[in-house]
């Protein structure tokens, strides 16, 4: 069995800590504790929190360029000293992150603070460490153009998207999900305690009656959205245009794979895709479905040879979703944990009440069989800092999934009502190669007309519809209560547009002989 960092759940409830105790003000609920700590023994603090204020507002977060989407050309050799490398990429990001949220009393007494003593420094480390990638790349015998241009770093407001995540059409006129209302958001009873960073999950969360959302980093009053004041759209997201047949020549049938909803708490904070053999690759916790043996350390072999919690056992494929967290007041097993608390990801982790996994056929001809270890990345973990080229997102309620896809909100579901996530993987391979070095450009997309473009196969679609059972929160003088969000990278704020899918396919050659024939006949199979 895989490595499970799941020990046990525990609803222990956060200690409550007065709002005196720490000020929390704009740019996504960054804590400034550490400023309010002295400030009110300062005969100015009030000019010192409206300095404060100011400061927050103008820088929120890192945003940073992807040097991982920019690797389509990777030595096979090179792949693991490479991956350990973009790795350090992400943890050196995080780190950047952390120092900017515990660094506020200086930030606001010195307007080159953040430059001098964060985004300079971190453009040094990643020089280094990107030279190191191109090293790696040459000793294999590759060619790589020139990445130095990407080892510098920009600072963030909340208010904005690097990419225009969009959707702000579609969410009864409010807008777009990376905007944050000004400086209303998330609330000033948002409490951090005495947060390294904004991330010490001994003190986060919960205490704040659920204002301020994961460990003081988001989500915000204007990431969420009440669905029944959403207009009616008819485009189900980013990236979902791969969906069921629906003419003569296409591929009309189903085949469902029933796997559980993670009962048995299988969770890690890996990515064994994007970060083999890094312990915390992912930098927030997953859920796993299906295979049992996944972690960072997992080779192919131990996944072929692992239990699964799928009925078809012929099912070993590994599902894995960050998982969904309510700020409920209760803290979670990993509080304390990388990951979890120490990233700004805390609160109550929700199991899903329903995990959907169903392949889908081409609407404009037959589907082939996938190969053995395929690895299928959707959606993108940073799109609030990358922009939504990579985006892949529908939220929505029950009841309302025919109506309304969300993309840049979480949806505020009415009574008897749940929380919907459905993710629509990539459906065409390139006919060669189970993985590629962006983890993107060996698969794609349907193009409008249905058809695989560039010589790709069409294969089955995997398609995901998580159901949860959601306290509705409330959205009261700017602030959210009782706020969800899936978890995130931290710098990425737990924005909706960062939601992500993951799949390796280890169907035994039988049963997925079986799931083709299936999809090809029209057939509806389990």
């Amino acid at each position: 069995m895989g490595r499970n960092t799941r020990k046990r759940r525990s609803s222990m409830a956060n200690k409550a800590i007065a709002a005196s105790a720490a000020l929390a003000l704009g740019g996504g609920g960054l804590i400034w504790a550490n400023f309010y700590a002295s400030a009110h023994e300062s005969k100015n603090s009030s000019q010192n929190q409206t300095k404060a204020a100011t400061a927050a507002a103008q820088v929120a977060t890192i945003s940073c360029p992807d040097v991982g989407q920019k690797l389509t050309n990777v030595p096979s050799g090179a792949r693991s000293g490479v991956d350990r490398e973009l790795a350090n990429l992400d943890k050196q990001i995080t780190e950047a992150y952390a120092r900017l949220a515990s660094t506020r009393q200086a930030q606001a007494g010195d307007s080159g603070f953040v430059q001098n003593a964060i985004v300079g420094p971190l453009k040094d480390k990643r020089t280094a460490t990107i030279d190191r990638i191109r090293i790696n790349i040459q000793r294999s015998g590759g060619q790589v153009q020139d990445l130095s241009q990407l080892a510098a770093c920009t600072t963030q407001g909340a208010q904005t998207n690097a990419g225009e995540a969009g959707g702000g059409d579609q969410n009864g006129g409010q807008q777009d999900g990376g905007q944050q209302d000004g400086g209303q958001q998330d609330g000033g009873d948002q409490n951090g305690g005495e947060q390294e960073g904004g991330q010490d999950g001994g003190q986060q969360g919960g205490g704040q009656q659920g204002n301020g959302g994961q460990g003081g980093n988001g989500p915000a009053a204007a990431d969420f959205v009440d669905i029944t004041k959403v207009q009616q759209n008819a485009q189900l997201g980013v990236g979902a245009n791969g969906l069921a047949a629906n003419g003569n020549g296409g591929s009309r049938g189903t085949f469902t794979s029933v796997c559980g909803t993670n009962g048995n708490d299988n969770h890690n904070t890996d990515n064994v895709i994007v970060a083999p053999g890094v312990t915390n690759g992912a930098h927030h916790l997953h859920d796993y479905v299906g295979n049992q043996n996944n972690d960072a350390f997992a080779s192919d072999q131990d996944l072929a040879a692992a239990e699964t919690s799928c009925q078809n056992q012929g099912d070993k494929s590994s599902y894995f979703w960050p998982v969904l967290r309510v700020q409920d007041g209760s803290q979670d097993f990993d509080q304390n944990n990388d990951g979890g608390g120490k990233e700004g990801n805390v609160g109550k982790i929700l199991q899903p009440a329903q995990a959907q996994l169903k392949f889908v056929g081409n609407k404009r001809g037959k589907v082939v069989g996938m190969p053995t270890a395929l690895r299928i990345i959707t959606g993108d973990a940073k799109a609030f800092v990358n922009g939504n080229a990579n985006a892949n997102v529908n939220w929505s309620c029950t009841g309302f999934e025919n109506k309304v896809q969300l993309e840049d909100k979480y949806p505020i579901c009415p009574q008897g009502s749940q929380v919907v996530r459905t993710t629509n993987f990539q459906s065409c391979w390139d006919g060669q190669n189970i993985d590629s070095a962006n983890h993107r450009t060996h698969v794609a997309f349907v193009q409008a007309n249905g058809s695989c473009a560039n010589g790709f196969k069409a294969i089955p679609q995997l398609q995901v519809r998580l159901v949860y059972n959601v306290p509705a929160p409330k959205l009261q003088n700017g602030q959210v209560v009782n706020p969800y969000a899936v978890d995130s990278f931290p710098e990425n704020l737990h924005k909706p547009i960062t939601d992500h899918n993951d799949f390796i396919n280890f169907f035994s050659q039988n049963t997925m002989n079986k799931m083709v024939n299936c999809i090809n006949t029209g057939k509806k199979c389990k």
